[in-house]
C-alpha cells in the first residue's frame, strides 16, 4: 500500500471516529474507546502528512502543525488533566477543531480529485468550494458549541 493510500485510510478512520466522539460529546458521554482511536488516528494522519514530498511551507504543512498542536492540548486535557474544570472546554474545542481540520482537508481533496467537483471549482477559489467550506465551518462551530455546553452540563458517563 502506498503512503497516499495509508494516509487516506487513516484520515477517513479519524473522521469517522471523530464524528462518533462528537455525538458522544453532545450526548454528554466520553466514549473512551472511540476517543482513543480518534485521537490516535488524527495524530497519525497529521504526522503521515509530513512524509509527503514538499518544498517550503505549504498550506498542508501549516494545517498539519496546527492540528498536532491542537491534539497535544486535547490529549493533555483528556488524559492528564482528566477533563477537570476548564480542561473540559479545552478538550472539546481542540479535539473538535482538529476534526474540523480533517474535514476541511477532505473537502479540499474532494474538490481536487473528483472530476465533477473539480469542474465546479478548478482553482478552489470559486463559489461552490467557498460555500462548501464555509457551510462546513459554520456547522462545526455550532456543533462544537453544543458539544462544549452539553459535555460540561451533563453528568459524564463512560461508554
Amino acid at each position: 500500500m502506498t503512503l497516499t493510500r495509508i494516509h487516506v485510510v487513516i484520515s477517513l478512520i479519524a473522521i469517522l471516529t471523530g464524528l462518533v466522539v462528537l455525538i458522544g460529546l453532545i450526548s454528554g458521554r466520553r466514549f473512551n474507546g472511540w476517543t482513543a482511536w480518534f485521537l490516535l488516528t488524527t495524530v497519525a494522519t497529521s504526522a503521515t502528512g509530513f512524509f509527503f514530498p514538499f518544498h517550503g511551507v505549504t498550506p498542508a504543512i501549516i494545517v498539519g502543525i496546527i492540528s498536532l498542536l491542537l491534539l497535544a492540548v486535547a490529549i493533555f486535557a483528556r488524559y492528564f488533566r482528566r477533563l477537570v474544570g476548564a480542561w473540559r472546554w479545552f478538550y472539546v474545542i481542540t479535539a473538535m477543531t482538529a476534526l474540523y481540520l480533517n474535514v476541511f482537508v477532505l473537502i479540499a481533496q474532494l474538490f481536487q480529485k473528483v472530476p465533477s467537483l473539480k469542474a465546479l471549482a478548478p482553482t478552489q477559489t470559486e463559489l461552490p468550494f467557498l460555500i462548501a467550506q464555509l457551510s462546513t465551518l459554520l456547522i462545526f462551530v455550532l456543533l462544537t458549541i453544543a458539544a462544549a455546553i452539553r459535555f460540561r452540563i451533563e453528568e459524564l458517563r463512560s461508554a
